[in-house]
This record gives C-alpha cells, sequence and structure tokens, in this order.
C-alpha cells in the first residue's frame, strides 16, 4: 500500500504539473486547482505519515539493539540526503529560472518588440477597414443614385439592383455584398460561393449603422463594413474584403500574445506564487517518494543482512539449526546466505556427530567408572606428568579423601607412600613395579598390595592398582600365631601335670620332715604350685585361642547377655560403678550367645584393668564404666565407655591382633578372641577414645540376623518366629 502511495503520489505531482504548465489540453478552472492541490496534499501527508511510522518504526528498532538497525538507518540517511539534495537543488534551480524568465519576459525591448508586432499588424488591418469604407460608401452612393435602379414610383428593380451590386463587388476587389434588412434577414447577396456565410449582425451593430458606416474585423479572417441604405425602405448594405490568411493568423497570434502578456504582467506576482507553490509541491511529493523508496531500498538491502547476523547471532548460542531465507539467489547477499545455510548445515551435521561420539563415550566413561566404583581394588589413573586423572571410590575410601580434591593433583602430594613404586616403575623398560606399601590415614595404619603399570609407555600415563591386605596379613597372623598357640599348648601342657602333682606331693609328704628351713621349703614348694597354676592358665588361654569354637547361632536377647556380663565385673570390681542405657523393649538377634558373653566379658575386663591403670598411676578418681546397647537400622549395637587410662597411641591400631599387649601380665589375646568372635558373626569392632575426656570406647555391633532382611522389625519377627 505504501509502495502504491508513493508511486500516486509522484504520479499526481506530475500530472498537476502539466496541468498548471498547459501541457495537457485541460486547463483547471480554481475549484479545479484547489481539487489537484487538495488531492496532493492528503497524498503527501498520507506518505508523511507512512514515512514517520517507518522512521519511528527503525529507531525503535536501533533502541532495541536489533541486529542490522544500524546499517538500516545509515543507509535510511544516506538514500534520504541523495533524494534531498537533487530535489531541493531542482526546485531553487526552477524557482530561480522562473524569476530570471519571468524578468526578463516583462523587460521593455520585449514589450516594444510586441508593440511594434501590433502596431504593424494594426496598420495592415486599417488599411483594409479604410480600403473598404471607401467601396462601401461609393457602393452606396451607386446604387442610391443611379435612376435606372428605380420606376417612377422610386420602387427598386430588384434585378438591376443585384445585377449592378454584383458588378460593382466584383470590381471593387470585395468578396461578398449583401442587402439585409434591420432584422438581419438577407434580402439580396453577391457572395463567392467559396466565402463562408457571414454572421448576422448584432441590433447593436445595426444601430451604429443607421447613425454611419460601420467597419468591423471579426476574428474570421475578413473585414465587414456596415452602412443604411437611406433611398431604400429599411436596408442596410454590408460589404466583406478577405484579408490574407497568414497576415491575419499573425495579426490575431499577436494581439493574443499582447493580451496575455498583459495579463501576466499584471498577475506577474500571483504567477510567481503559483508557480511557487507547483514547484513546492511537486518536490515534496518527489521528495517523500524518494525517502520512502530509500526506506524501501534500504529495507531490501538490510533484511538479509539482518536475517544473517540473526542467524550467526543464533549459532553463536548453539542452535545449529538456524536459516536464513533468500529471496534472490542470483546476487552476492543470495551466494552468502546460501553458503551460511550450507555452513550451518554441515555444522549441525558435525555437532550430531560429535554428540554421538560424545554420548558412546560418556556411557563408556560410566561403564568404566561403574566398574571401577564396583570393585573392591583401589584404581588410580596418572598422566604423563604424573598428576591423578581418575581415582575409584575404593581408592579414595583407603585414602580417606573424596575423589575431587585428589584428581588434578600429583601423586606426590596426594599419595607420598607410593612415590618409590611409581617411580620405579617409571625408570623400568617395562613400566612395571609391584609391592607391598603401609599407609596411614585417620590414625590407621593399612597395608596395601600394590601394581603400578604403564598404559601403553611411559610417556602416556600409569595405572595403579592395590588391594587392602591389612586383614588378610592380621587373619594370617592369626593363623600362625593360632599354629603357634597350640603346638605350645601342646608341648608345654603335658609336663605341667606332673610337676604340679610332684609339687603339691612334696608339700604333702616332707613338709614336716623338713627340719632346715622350712619356711623356704614351703615357699618354694607353693612358688612352683603357683608358678605351675599360671602357666596352665596361660595354656588354657592358648588353647581356646587356638582351638574357637563354631559359633552356634540362635535366638538370643541382647539386654540378658549384657547383664549376665554385667553381673560378673560387678562382682571381681565393686569399686567401679557400672551404668547402662537401653531400650525397654527386648532386642533380639541371632548368635551365639555364649561367644557373645565372653567377648562382652572381655572388653568390660580390659576395661576395668584400664581404670586400674589409671588408678595405679597417681590417678584416685572413681572409676565409671557406662554401656549402652544402640538399636540402629539392621544392626545393633554394644557401647562400652570408660574412664580408664585410654588406649596407647602407637599400638591402637593393632591391639586387636594376638599377642599385641601393654600391660605386664596380659597375654595380648582378649582383643584378639573379640575381633575373631565379631568376624564369626559379622560384625565389628570399633575401638576410639573418648571424645573431650580420658578413657577409651569400645563398640561391638551385631547384625540382627545373619542375611540380609528388608528393616529391623521384620528381622525381629522372623527370629521370633523361628523360636
Amino acid at each position: 500500500m505504501a509502495f502504491a502511495v508513493a508511486l500516486l503520489a509522484v504520479a499526481s505531482g506530475c500530472i498537476t504539473y502539466a496541468l498548471l504548465t498547459d501541457l495537457l489540453p485541460y486547463h483547471p478552472g480554481l475549484a479545479g486547482q484547489i481539487v489537484l492541490v487538495t488531492f496532493n496534499m492528503t497524498l503527501v501527508l498520507i506518505l508523511a505519515a507512512l514515512i514517520g511510522w517507518r522512521i519511528a518504526r527503525l529507531v525503535a528498532t536501533r533502541r532495541s539493539g536489533r541486529a542490522g538497525a544500524k546499517l538500516h538507518v545509515r543507509l535510511v540517511t544516506w538514500f534520504s540526503a541523495i533524494a534531498v539534495v537533487p530535489v531541493v537543488l531542482v526546485a531553487v534551480f526552477a524557482a530561480v529560472t522562473l524569476n530570471l524568465g519571468l524578468d526578463q519576459m516583462f523587460t521593455g525591448r520585449v514589450k516594444e518588440a510586441l508593440g511594434s508586432a501590433v502596431n504593424v499588424a494594426q496598420v495592415y488591418v486599417k488599411e483594409h477597414e479604410v480600403s473598404i469604407l471607401g467601396d462601401i460608401r461609393y457602393i452606396a452612393d451607386a446604387i442610391q443614385r443611379d435612376p435606372q435602379l428605380f420606376d417612377e414610383e422610386h420602387h427598386v428593380k430588384a434585378g438591376l439592383l443585384f445585377a449592378k451590386l454584383g458588378t460593382i463587388t466584383q470590381n471593387r476587389g470585395l468578396q461578398a455584398s449583401y442587402i439585409l434588412d434591420s432584422k438581419g434577414a438577407v434580402l439580396g447577396t453577391t457572395k463567392q460561393p467559396s466565402l463562408k456565410d457571414q454572421p448576422i449582425p448584432s441590433p447593436a451593430y445595426f444601430a451604429q449603422a443607421r447613425e454611419g458606416i460601420v467597419v468591423d474585423t471579426p476574428d474570421n479572417g475578413t473585414v465587414t463594413a456596415l452602412v443604411q441604405l437611406q433611398a431604400l425602405n429599411d436596408a442596410y448594405l454590408e460589404t466583406v474584403r478577405v484579408v490574407d490568411p497568414k497576415v491575419f493568423a499573425y495579426y490575431l497570434r499577436t494581439r493574443a500574445a499582447v493580451t496575455e502578456y498583459n495579463r501576466l504582467n499584471d498577475s506577474r506576482l500571483q504567477i510567481q506564487l503559483q508557480f511557487a507553490l507547483l514547484y513546492g509541491m511537486v518536490a515534496l511529493v518527489v521528495l517523500l517518494a524518494a525517502i520512502w523508496s530509500g526506506l524501501w531500498a534500504a529495507n531490501r538491502l538490510v533484511r538479509p543482512i539482518s536475517d544473517l547476523i540473526d542467524a550467526a547471532g543464533r549459532v553463536s548460542e548453539g542452535d545449529l539449526t538456524a536459516q536464513v531465507r533468500i529471496e534472490r539467489d542470483d546476487d552476492e547477499l543470495g551466494t552468502l546466505g546460501t553458503a551460511f545455510n550450507r555452513m550451518t548445515q554441515q555444522l549441525y551435521a558435525q555437532r550430531n556427530d560429535l554428540v554421538a561420539a560424545g554420548r558412546l563415550n560418556e556411557t563408556r566413561r560410566r561403564f568404566t567408572e561403574a566398574v571401577l566404583s564396583g570393585v573392591s581394588a583401589g584404581v588410580i589413573g596418572l598422566d604423563w606428568e604424573g598428576r591423578i586423572t581418575i581415582i575409584n571410590r575404593a581408592a579414595a575410601r583407603l585414602m580417606n579423601a573424596a575423589p575431587d580434591d585428589m584428581e588434578t593433583t600429583h601423586y606426590s602430594d596426594a599419595v607420598p607412600e607410593l612415590a618409590p613404586l611409581i617411580l620405579k616403575a617409571i625408570s623400568e623398560p617395562a613400566g612395571h613395579a609391584g609391592g607391598e606399601v603401609t599407609i596411614k590415614r585417620a590414625g590407621t595404619p593399612r597395608t596395601l598390595s600394590l601394581q603400578v603399570t604403564s598404559e601403553r609407555g611411559s610417556a602416556d600415563g600409569f595405572v595403579v592398582t592395590f588391594d587392602d591386605i591389612t586383614d588378610l596379613v592380621g587373619a594370617q597372623r592369626t593363623a600362625a600365631w593360632a599354629d603357634v598357640a597350640r603346638r605350645i599348648a601342646h608341648e608345654i601342657k603335658n609336663p605341667l601335670t606332673p610337676i604340679q602333682l610332684s609339687a603339691e606331693r612334696l608339700q604333702r609328704k616332707y613338709a614336716d620332715e623338713i627340719v632346715t628351713d622350712p619356711e623356704v621349703f614351703k615357699q618354694c614348694t607353693d612358688t612352683i604350685v603357683r608358678q605351675v597354676g599360671d602357666i596352665g592358665r596361660m595354656v588354657d588361654e592358648f588353647s581356646s585361642f587356638a582351638r574357637m569354637p563354631t559359633p552356634a547361632m540362635r535366638r538370643e536377647n541382647a539386654h540378658v547377655l549384657l547383664q549376665q556380663a554385667l553381673f560378673l565385673q560387678r562382682v571381681a570390681n565393686p569399686a567401679i560403678t557400672f551404668a547402662t542405657d537401653v531400650p525397654k523393649e527386648p532386642v533380639h538377634f541371632e548368635g551365639d550367645g555364649r561367644l557373645i558373653s565372653q567377648a562382652l566379658t572381655n572388653v568390660l575386663k580390659n576395661a576395668g584393668e584400664g581404670i586400674a591403670a589409671r588408678i595405679a598411676n597417681g590417678d584416685g578418681g572413681p572409676g565409671r564404666i557406662f554401656i549402652s546397647l544402640v538399636p540402629k537400622g539392621a544392626k545393633f549395637s554394644y557401647r562400652v565407655t570408660d574412664n580408664g587410662i585410654g588406649l596407647p597411641p602407637e599400638h591402637k591400631h593393632r591391639l586387636t591382633e594376638p599377642y599385641v599387649t601393654t600391660r605386664p601380665k596380659g597375654t595380648g589375646l582378649g582383643l584378639a578372641i573379640v575381633r575373631k568372635i565379631m568376624e564369626d558373626h559379622g560384625g565389628d569392632v570399633t575401638l576410639a577414645d573418648v571424645e573431650g575426656g580420658e578413657g577409651a570406647e569400645v563398640t561391638l555391633t551385631f547384625p540382627f540376623a545373619q542375611k540380609t532382611l528388608i528393616g529391623t522389625e521384620d528381622e525381629q519377627k522372623r527370629i521370633s518366629d523361628r523360636v
């Protein structure tokens, strides 16, 4: 619509110019000019409104920061400037030319030339008028004074009259003579056949003829004269002389030019204003049309560029499906758009391939991580610089650290204990090394079986795998000590009984017969019997450790087992205060009550010995032992806390190993037996210092059942149903 309005405005301006400059045969009056001006102004206002609307949209688009807006504004400015300058120059040049032309047109020389031309034409016409005046006088006198043309009664002889009139007319070089009455009726004529009929004279013309001869020069190329014939009744004579057509036409044009010249001279200011308005309106129409054309052309140029910029922005944000609309593919912008679309299609296809490859790698990585997280062995990956690239949960747990904290760190900082074997693998041509390493994390030493292997070569990195063999080493040590205990018990127990019997017999039989130092004799025999008893008890402990019985699982009550163990310790240690915290409801579980009672007794006994050691060191505070029974999930725990001397920091991690003790008369088998009982029941024993105070805390954790079940309540019901 806007484009049509622009074309209509240009066409209307051109038509208006043609009408006002008489280039068209139609000459509009004042009303027509007003209609033309109103129509043109309406088109100008509509076009100006459309241009204003487009410019407002353009400004809003630039403020919004849309792609290509600045270029659009720049192109519109250039096109508008290119359109404005020529139009303004043409309008100014036309106005100046018009003013100069009018000034030259109305100079004195032009007026003198026109006046001379008019005078020449008028002289020529005057000559014909004078000539025809003499002719009509002669003819009128010849007719009125010729007695032959009248009878005795003074009646006109028409035949003779018109015959003589024709002869005189021809002789005088006239083309026609008419006899008319006062009403204009032709009474007779001598007109040549080639001459057109003359118009009937007006009544005013007849009135002037009654007073004298009247000469007239009509615009039909003739000169006429009219006179009243007094001798005739109501008769008038009209003669006609034909002027040279070329001369007469020149006369008419000269007279018309002089008339128009005078009119223009009188309305000179009005003409200047009219043409100035015309030029201004046409210039405004052309200017607005040019601006709109500039907007349209700029839009056509900028739209593909803006689309290309928008598409490039979408591509930069990751949308590789962006395509630009191509209106024409036979220009440079169309070629650029086609190349851009082809590029995005290729990028989209390549990204899909990369995404598919990434997903495959991610699937493989997750599978690898799942495999690494599922294995019990620790795995650490190192790059060629020695930095940790991957670590599974088992390795992080053994190192007592989070995987994210260890990744990207150097192995010498994260696991310095493994550095010797890693350096050995690096130095070996085969890139392989193995051995055992002891690490200490959170105060607990762990023994690891370590293997270091290069991936493809020393430049590609290494894979470090290790297993926690602490329990295996402990089990091997326990088995070895059990075998030693069995052999010692077997070798020592046989001579103990004869020695004890012989010492007792010597004491019974010869106690009264010994006269010399009987006290020494009695003391020696008592020492032999007592030491043999101590050795026997030690041998019994060796035997019990070497032959730990297989647990007989049955339904047990955790409350009852705890009360039995406490009763024995209260009797043995009356100076120690025992306190408990147990649930109101009974806690049943599957286990061997005898072995569990033995484990509780050993733990409580160690707690009492720790309190005694503290008192022996000079601390006379009262002894306290607190036991709590804590059900939690599918397990429950006995937690024994004392205020004794505490655990030795240098041997804390080995206290559950056989024959490791810090007491002078201890065998080091108590906690080893507890550990063996806990292992047989699928439980765990934990040794720790009391937080914020002195003493030790031992936690025995048992499962409710020897099978994995859903929950504690279901397990309790199942255990109850078995009884």
